[in-house]
C-alpha cells in the first residue's frame, strides 16, 4: 500500500491540519495520536515539495486553522480574545471557569429551563403565567461551533473530575459505581436543543464540523444510550474522520463481528478506515492473515507508527505468539524509549514468559520515566506478582486504579492477584469491574469461570466460561474449560463435545499445518493436548463406549512420540476440519525414554492415566501380551509403579495359564 509523492504530501497536510484542529479544542489524546502518525511519514525529499514564496506548502500553517464557511469564520474572529481565555483556563485544568467563558451558569439555567422552576411541569408554567417562554422555545446563544465544543466539553470533563473526587476508595465498602456525573444532564440537554435547531433552520446553518457530533456520542455513551451515540459518533466520523477519539468510542461500542459488519457501509472510505478496520478486529480477537496483511501495508505508508506497531504486536499476542509479540515489543521499545503506552501488555508477556530480568529492567524504566502513569504501576504490580509478593502486586494494581478507574489490566490482574491470595469475594467483584470496563475482555470472563468453579458452583462457571468461549472461540483453553466444567456437571456428552471443540479450536487460523479430513476424523500425526484427549476418553467410559474410550486413551498415549502409524483416529462429529497445532502441551510434564527432542510430549500425568486404562482394558479384552507390555512402560516410566507391577504379575500368570492349558 504505496503513496504516490503527491498522495504522501496531501495526507502530511490533512494531518497537520488534524493536530491543530483537535488542540485547539483541548482534544489532547486525538491531537497526540494524529500527531505521532504524522511523525511516523517518511519525510519528502526537496524534490517532492512544491515551493510557494520560497517556503514548502506543506509547512505554511497559521497557529488557528482557517475556517472556510464565512459565517463561522466570523463568530470565531468575534470570540478570538475570549476563546483565547477559556482555552488557557483549560490547559490550567479550571474546567468550570473555562465553560463560564462562553456559558456561564446562570444564563444556561435559563437556557435550559432549570432555573427556577420548583418542580412545576411545562403545563403547569403555561396555565400560571402565558408569558413564561418554555424551554424548547428558547433561543440558544450564537456561538461559534468551536467555542460552544470547548465549553461543553469543558463541563463535561469538570463533571468526571467531580466524580472521580466523590468516588469511594476502590474496592472499599462504599464504592459500589454509583457516583455519576453530574454535568451530563445540563450538556444532554444543551446539545438536545442545538441538534433540534439545527435539524429547524435546515440549509440556513453553516456544516457542522463533526466534533459536537463526536461531544454528543461520547455523552450518550456514558448514559447507556447506546444506538443514538453510535449514530452520531458515525456522522462525526463522516464530517471529520481525523479524530481517532471519536473512532476508538465506535470500537468501545463493538462486542461483536456482526455489529462491526452493519456499520460498515457508513463508514468514510479513506486511510483513517483502513486504520479504524485494522484495530477494531485486534480488539475482537480476528487473528485471520488478513489483520496482518492490513497492517503491513499500514506500516508500508508510516513505518515507524508506534500506534500500528503495538498493534501488531498484540495481533501477535492474541495469537498466543508470545515470542514474536515480546521480540515487537522489544523492538518498538527500541524506537519509543520513553512511551509508556501498552507497556502494561508487554509486562504480561514477559510475566508469562518468566523473563523476571526483562521485567524488572521494564519497571525500573517506567518508574523512571514517570511512576504516576497507571501503564507503570500495572507494570510494577506484574514485577511483584512474579516474585510472589502478592500483596504487594494488590498494591499497586489499586494505586493504577486510583490513577484511573477504567484501567483494565488492573482491574483484571488484580482479580488474578486476589485469586492467589484466597480472597474469591475480592477477586469476583475485581473481575466484575473489569467486565464493567470492557465486556471484551475474555480474561475477566474465564477468571470469573475460574473463581466460581474454586466455589464448586458450576453453573454459574459454566456460564462465564461460555461467555469467555463466545470471544475466543478459536482458543481451545476456553472450550477446554468449559468441557471440564460439563464433565464436573455429570454431563458428559456435552462435555465431549466441548472438548472434541477445544482440540480443533487452537489452530483454527494456522494454515501452514496439515488439516484434518472432510470426514471429520483426526490425523493422528497431529500434535494434540494429551489431557484434552484424556477427558473426552474418560467421558466416553463413564457413557460405556468402551470403543470410543480406547480410541482416544490409544490417542492420548500417542502424543509421547508425536503420534502412531494409524492413519485415523476417532471422529469429531460434525466438524469438517481442524489443523495441527504447535508440538508440546501446557501439562507437559518432562520427557521419557520413548520421546523424542523436538517431538511429542514425553511422558506426562495423562498419557500415563491413559496406558494404565488401556493395560487394564486389555487385561479384561485377555490380551495379556499386550497389557504385560503396557504395565512394563508404566514401571519404566516410574508412574504408578506398585499398580503396574500386580498387573505384570497377573498378565504373566494368566499367559502361563494360557500356555499349559495350549500344551
Amino acid at each position: 500500500m504505496g503513496l504516490s509523492a503527491k498522495d504522501a504530501l496531501q495526507l502530511r497536510d490533512t494531518l497537520q491540519i488534524a493536530v491543530v484542529k483537535c488542540s485547539e479544542r483541548c482534544l489532547y489524546h486525538a491531537a497526540k495520536w494524529a500527531a505521532e502518525l504524522l511523525d511516523a511519514l517518511p519525510v519528502p525529499t526537496a524534490a517532492d515539495i512544491p515551493k510557494t514564496k520560497g517556503l514548502p506548502t506543506s509547512y505554511i500553517h497559521p497557529a488557528f486553522t482557517p475556517n472556510h464557511d464565512p459565517v463561522e469564520a466570523a463568530l470565531e474572529a468575534q470570540e478570538l480574545s475570549r476563546y483565547l481565555l477559556a482555552k488557557s483556563l483549560f490547559d490550567c485544568k479550571e474546567f468550570d471557569r473555562c465553560a463560564a467563558v462562553f456559558l456561564p451558569e446562570s444564563s444556561l439555567a435559563d437556557m435550559l429551563g432549570t432555573k427556577g422552576d420548583g418542580g412545576i411541569s411545562a403545563e403547569g408554567r403555561e396555565t400560571a403565567n402565558p408569558s413564561v417562554v418554555l424551554p424548547s422555545e428558547r433561543v440558544l446563544p450564537q456561538l461559534s461551533q468551536k467555542s460552544l465544543f470547548l465549553a461543553l466539553y469543558a463541563k463535561v470533563i469538570s463533571g468526571e473530575k467531580r466524580k472521580e473526587e466523590d468516588s469511594e476508595m476502590i474496592m472499599g465498602p462504599q464504592d459500589v459505581g454509583t457516583i455519576t456525573n453530574k454535568q451530563l444532564v445540563t450538556v444532554t440537554r444543551f446539545l438536545t436543543r442545538w441538534f433540534e435547531q439545527r435539524k429547524a433552520e435546515g440549509a440556513d446553518l453553516a456544516p457542522s464540523q463533526g466534533f459536537l457530533e463526536y461531544l454528543y456520542g461520547m455523552v450518550l455513551v456514558k448514559e447507556k444510550n447506546d444506538e443514538a451515540a453510535m449514530h452520531y459518533l458515525i456522522e462525526s466520523v463522516q464530517l471529520f474522520p481525523w479524530n481517532w477519539g471519536a473512532w476508538m468510542e465506535i470500537i468501545n461500542l463493538i462486542t461483536r463481528l456482526e455489529q462491526l459488519n452493519k456499520i460498515t457501509p457508513k463508514l468514510p472510505q479513506n486511510i483513517m478506515s483502513f486504520i479504524f478496520h485494522a484495530h477494531v478486529s485486534i480488539n475482537l480477537y480476528q487473528q485471520g492473515g488478513n489483520t496482518a496483511a492490513s497492517l503491513n501495508d499500514l506500516l508500508a505508508v508510516f513505518p515507524t507508527s508506534s500506534f500500528l506497531l503495538t498493534d501488531k504486536a498484540l495481533l501477535y499476542y492474541h495469537s498466543k505468539d508470545l515470542i514474536a509479540a515480546e521480540q515487537e515489543f522489544s523492538q518498538l521499545l527500541g524506537l519509543h524509549p520513553q512511551r509508556l503506552d501498552a507497556l502494561d501488555h508487554y509486562s504480561n508477556i514477559l510475566y508469562v514468559l518468566n523473563l523476571r530480568p526483562k521485567l524488572a529492567f521494564l519497571a525500573h524504566l517506567c518508574t523512571s520515566i514517570d511512576k504516576f502513569r497507571p501503564e507503570s504501576c500495572v507494570v510494577i504490580g506484574n514485577y511483584y506478582s512474579l516474585l510472589s509478593c502478592h500483596d504487594k502486586a494488590v498494591q499497586y494494581f489499586r494505586r493504577a486504579l486510583m490513577l484511573d478507574r477504567s484501567c483494565l489490566s488492573a482491574w483484571t490482574l488484580m482479580g488474578h492477584e486476589y485469586v492467589e491470595l484466597k480472597n474469591t469475594h475480592a477477586a469476583i467483584e475485581s473481575y466484575r469491574r473489569a467486565v464493567d470496563v470492557n465486556r471484551r475482555d475474555y480474561r475477566a470472563w474465564y477468571g470469573l469461570g475460574q473463581t466460581y468453579e474454586v466455589l464448586e458452583m458450576h453453573a454459574y462457571a459454566l456460564w462465564y466460561y461460555k461467555k469467555a468461549a463466545g470471544l475466543r472461540p478459536w482458543d481451545g483453553k476456553m472450550w477446554q474449560a468449559v468441557g471440564s466444567c460439563l464433565q464436573k456437571m455429570g454431563r458428559d456428552r456435552d462435555g465431549i463435545k466441548a472438548l472434541k471443540r477445544a482440540l480443533l479450536a487452537d489452530s483454527y487460523y494456522d494454515s501452514s499445518a496439515s488439516s484434518f479430513g472432510s470426514t471429520g476424523t483426526i490425523d493422528r500425526m497431529t500434535q494434540m493436548d494429551p489431557e484434552v484427549l484424556l477427558q473426552i476418553a474418560v467421558m466416553y467410559d463413564r457413557l460405556e463406549e468402551e470403543d470410543e474410550a480406547k480410541a482416544y486413551m490409544e490417542l492420548c498415549v500417542a502424543q509421547e512420540d508425536g503420534g502412531v502409524t494409524n492413519e485415523q483416529g476417532p471422529g469429531l462429529g460434525d466438524s469438517s476440519g481442524i489443523r495441527g497445532d504447535s508440538p508440546g502441551s501446557d501439562d507437559g510434564e518432562g520427557g521419557g525414554e520413548r520421546a523424542t527432542a523436538g517431538e511429542g510430549t514425553g511422558v506426562t500425568v495423562a498419557t500415563s492415566r491413559a496406558r494404565m486404562w488401556l493395560a487394564k482394558y486389555a487385561m479384561r479384552a485377555e490380551d495379556y501380551e499386550t497389557a504385560n507390555r503396557l504395565a512394563t512402560e508404566l514401571c519404566q516410566d516410574g508412574v504408578e509403579v506398585e499398580e503396574a507391577k500386580a498387573l505384570i504379575r497377573e498378565a504373566r500368570s494368566r499367559m502361563e495359564q494360557t500356555s499349559m492349558m495350549e500344551s
